[in-house]
């Protein structure tokens, strides 16, 4: 009966907000606790490690993307996804683009010396997980059965 319930009234993972808006929300709050409590800035130089953090995000979100998009299956959590997606650089995480956007996330905090949307990432990464991760990986579970099961005993969420 639950089958049939996500076939036919609700075939997504039932995430709402779109991923990439958690992360600018947790970004706009770092911001917003830097201008009301300061922290010390960004160690010398770590702002040097941010573009390519930047760069390296960039690459993997959009490999990642182009991955699901060659395979026909969509990156929109509100959509169906029609095929597990298991190659690509889902075979070293379930997560590469949410993966992506926390480098991209990181190095953007190193340029800005932003130290605190580094002290964020935590809570970031839990609400990424809490939100996102452990609903899609409910809906792949319930969709795609032993297959996904398998796919998960073998791959790291994250890395």
């Amino acid at each position: 009966m639950a089958e049939v319930s996500i076939t036919r009234c609700r075939d997504h993972s039932g995430v709402w907000i779109p991923p990439p808006l958690l992360y600018a929300a947790m970004f706009l709050l770092s911001i917003l606790l830097d201008s009301l409590f300061p922290l010390p800035l960004v160690p010398e130089g770590a702002g040097m490690v941010g573009p390519g953090l930047i760069v390296a995000g960039v690459v993997l979100s959009c490999w990642g993307a182009a991955t699901l998009r060659a395979r026909g299956t969509s990156i929109v959590p509100i959509r169906p996804t029609t095929r597990l997606v298991t190659d690509g650089p889902y075979r070293f995480s379930r997560n590469p683009m949410y993966l992506g956007l926390l480098s991209i996330f990181v190095g953007v905090a190193l340029v800005k010396q932003l130290l605190w949307a580094v002290v964020l990432v935590p809570a970031l990464l839990l609400m990424i997980t809490v939100l996102v991760a452990r609903k899609e990986e409910a809906y792949l579970a319930q969709k795609f059965g032993a297959e996904y099961r398998r796919y998960r005993t073998t791959v790291r969420r994250w890395l």
